[in-house]
């Protein structure tokens, strides 16, 4: 793998950080803080403390990389079209689980080159829990000390009872259609990038996504599972999720477990 200048160890404990700052706001009572993006998404100071955090801890590494964030400012495409190495940053993945308080929520932080995610961490605060995955190298979770490397299961489309992840913020009748394939299929609801950490630790065999998701949902998750012997692609053409594209949105894609 190319050595891209940075040391695990710091871009965990700037994930943590982050984590333990939207731990604190998540104590409290933090409703009035919730405002509502041009988007119509949700942002909570939360969100905003983590951007800060993980900003300045990335900006403060040895090696020099920009930092796009879901909650900084991304350059216009004419801009940013030619920067071959960057890191992609989803503070608080999973705002609207974070305000109903459930615990599915994470922090994603991903190193993408030439328009591949070829490092991922990822960590859920609530938990403590941390998955990391490098390109070439494999993935990883750690909690409470204990580090395992993480593998997915293999599954056929035939086979009674596949694991299917589903959202639980975001319903669409296209996934209610697509699981009527599948005989007696599970259907697991989880949020955020959970779901797809499941998959590549082979505790679930799939996650299709119809509604609209960006990327910096799917670029740490994305090298985690695929270091694990997963796969995320675009439903229609069937290539990898590529990242710094005019436009930041995802076609619609499916994550997957060892298809056999």
């Amino acid at each position: 793998m190319t050595d891209y200048g940075f040391q695990l160890e710091q871009i965990k404990q700037i994930a943590i950080e982050a984590g333990n700052a939207i731990i604190e706001v998540y104590e409290t009572a933090f409703e009035d803080s919730i405002q509502q993006k041009d988007n119509n998404t949700p942002v909570t100071i939360a969100d905003l403390r983590a951007h800060n955090l993980i900003k300045e801890g990335l900006e403060a590494l040895s090696t020099k990389y920009p930092v796009f964030s879901e909650e900084g400012a991304i350059p216009d495409f004419e801009d940013r079209k030619n920067i071959e190495c960057f890191w992609l940053v989803d503070p608080l993945d999973g705002t609207k689980e974070f305000i109903k308080k459930n615990g599915d929520f994470t922090v994603n932080i991903a190193l993408i080159h030439k328009n591949k995610s070829v490092f991922g961490c990822l960590y859920v605060p609530v938990t403590g829990q941390m998955f990391w995955g490098i390109k070439g190298q494999g993935a990883w979770s750690e909690y409470k000390g204990i580090v395992h490397n993480m593998s997915v299961e293999s599954f056929s489309d035939s086979q009674k009872g596949i694991r299917v992840l589903t959202s639980r913020s975001h319903v669409s009748s296209k996934i209610a259609d697509y699981v009527l394939r599948f005989e007696l299929p599970v259907i697991l609801q989880r949020g955020s990038s959970v779901k797809m950490m499941l998959i590549a630790d082979g505790k679930a065999d799939m996650y299709p996504r119809f509604g609209p998701t960006m990327e910096w949902d799917t670029a740490a998750a994305q090298i985690i599972l695929e270091e694990a012997g997963g796969r995320i692609f675009d439903m229609e053409s069937g290539k990898a999720l590529a990242y710094n594209k005019k436009s930041l949105f995802n076609p619609e894609f499916i994550a997957l477990g060892k298809k056999v």
